[in-house]
C-alpha cells in the first residue's frame, strides 16, 4: 500500500492530477479520501454562525480522525468516510464504506499541514499554480456550480482565500516531496508521478 498526500491551493488543479493518477489504476487498486469530507461537525453551532466558518483554516479539519482512518486502511482494517454537507455545514448521519487499496490518496487545500498526518504518508504531493490562474478558477467554479457573482467571490478571494493561502497552505511547499508546476497541465510531472507509483507498488 502507498499512502499520498496531495495539497494545494484552491483551483491549482489538485483534482485534475489526482483523476489522471486514478486513470491509471482499477477501482479496485485505488481510492480517495478527500480532506473536505473530514470537516468538523458544526451541528452544535447555531446556523446564523456557520456562514462565518473559515473553511481554509487548518481549526476547521477533524485531524485525529482523518489520521485515525488512514492508520486504519494502513493495517488493513476498513473505514466509515464521513459525509460533509456544505449546505448545513454539518457531518451527515450516512458514510461511505471504504476497504483499504494499493494506493489511497489524500486531496486538500492541507493535506499536508497536519505532522501526524503527513508521518502516514508515503508520498507528499504540492500542486502549483499561478495565483492569477487559481483566482480564475476559483470564478469560473463558484458562478458556475455554485450560483455565486463574480464579484462576491474576488471578495471573498480577498478576505478569505488569499490571506489563508498565504498564511497555511504555501508554506506546506516545504514538506513536499515533489511540486507540480501548471496543476493538471503538467503532463510529464504526472507521468513521472504515477510511474513512480506504479515502481512502489512492485509493477
Amino acid at each position: 500500500m502507498i499512502i499520498i498526500g496531495i495539497a494545494g491551493g484552491t483551483g491549482s488543479g489538485k483534482t485534475t492530477v489526482v483523476k489522471k493518477i486514478m486513470e491509471r489504476f482499477q477501482p479496485d487498486e485505488v481510492v480517495l479520501l478527500p480532506q473536505d469530507s473530514y470537516y468538523k461537525d458544526s451541528s452544535n453551532v447555531p446556523a446564523e454562525e456557520r456562514q462565518n466558518i473559515n473553511f481554509d483554516h487548518p481549526d476547521a479539519f477533524d485531524w485525529a480522525l482523518l489520521s485515525k482512518h488512514i492508520s486504519m486502511l494502513k493495517k488493513g482494517e476498513a473505514i466509515e468516510q464521513p459525509i460533509y454537507s456544505y449546505i448545513t455545514s454539518t457531518r451527515q448521519k450516512e458514510t461511505i464504506h471504504i476497504e483499504p487499496k494499493e494506493v489511497v490518496i489524500i486531496e486538500g487545500i492541507l493535506a499536508l499541514w497536519d505532522k501526524k498526518l503527513r508521518s502516514l504518508m508515503d508520498l507528499k504531493i504540492f500542486v502549483d499554480a499561478d495565483p492569477d490562474e487559481r483566482l480564475i478558477r476559483v470564478i469560473q467554479r463558484d458562478v458556475i456550480e455554485r450560483g455565486r457573482t463574480a464579484e462576491v467571490v474576488m471578495e471573498r478571494y480577498m478576505r478569505v482565500l488569499k490571506p489563508m493561502h498565504m498564511e497555511f497552505i504555501e508554506p506546506c511547499k516545504r514538506y513536499a516531496d515533489l511540486i507540480i508546476p501548471l496543476g493538471g497541465m503538467n503532463t510529464k510531472a504526472i507521468e513521472i508521478l504515477r510511474l513512480y507509483i506504479e515502481k512502489i507498488l512492485g509493477r
